[in-house]
């Protein structure tokens, strides 16, 4: 099968959003196609808190620190990327206010996954994320993608497949080298 998406142009600064349950494959996007220093990931910052990234207790905390050095990077005109779920349109709320705040465009860019490869996926991991909290968040996701556009993101990338989430490549608008007749994605790729 033919992936839907070959590349996913993402405006150089803009907030990246990854979206999607636990177990899609957002870590290692986010791995393979941005720097380190770009990704802000919420079991990182909740480890900072709490020493665990499992400890749920240290989540507003860690989220409060999260969306401070997202601001100060959106401010300083850096690329920025937030490894979280997302999935709940409250969490993407604050985030894409912040992004508008500064002036930056936000992206999400949704794994759309199978729920049971999801599963399969964490279940294979140390420390899996409990099965049923797995399946609310796919529930989750499954709910508001119809609602994305409209929740003031610049561009919405939904990946289906594994498939496409592998051979995806991620251009940078705006930055020096980027390929400029890259072809941009926007809401029409909310499918």
């Amino acid at each position: 099968m033919q992936p839907r998406h070959e590349r996913i142009v993402v405006p150089d600064p803009s907030l990246v959003l990854l979206v999607g349950a636990s177990g899609s494959g957002k870590t290692t996007f986010a791995a393979r196609h941005f720097a380190p220093t770009e990704v802000l990931a919420s079991d990182t910052f909740r480890a900072m808190v709490a020493d665990d990234e499992r400890d749920m207790s240290a989540t507003a905390d860690a989220f409060e620190l999260l969306h401070a050095v997202a601001a100060k990077r959106l401010a300083a005109g850096r690329l920025t990327v937030v490894d979280a779920t997302n999935v709940q349109p409250e969490a993407r709320r604050p985030m894409i206010a912040l992004a508008r705040l500064h002036g930056r465009v936000p992206v999400a860019i949704v794994f759309d996954l199978p729920e049971r490869l999801c599963l399969e996926r964490n279940a294979a991991r140390g420390h899996h994320v409990p099965p049923r909290v797995v399946r609310g968040q796919h529930a989750l996701l499954r709910r508001s993608l119809g609602q994305l556009a409209g929740e003031g993101f610049g561009r919405v990338v939904v990946l289906h497949t594994p498939e496409e989430v592998e051979t995806v490549s991620i251009a940078r608008e705006g930055a020096e080298g980027a390929d400029t007749n890259a072809m941009s994605l926007g809401f029409e790729d909310l499918v």
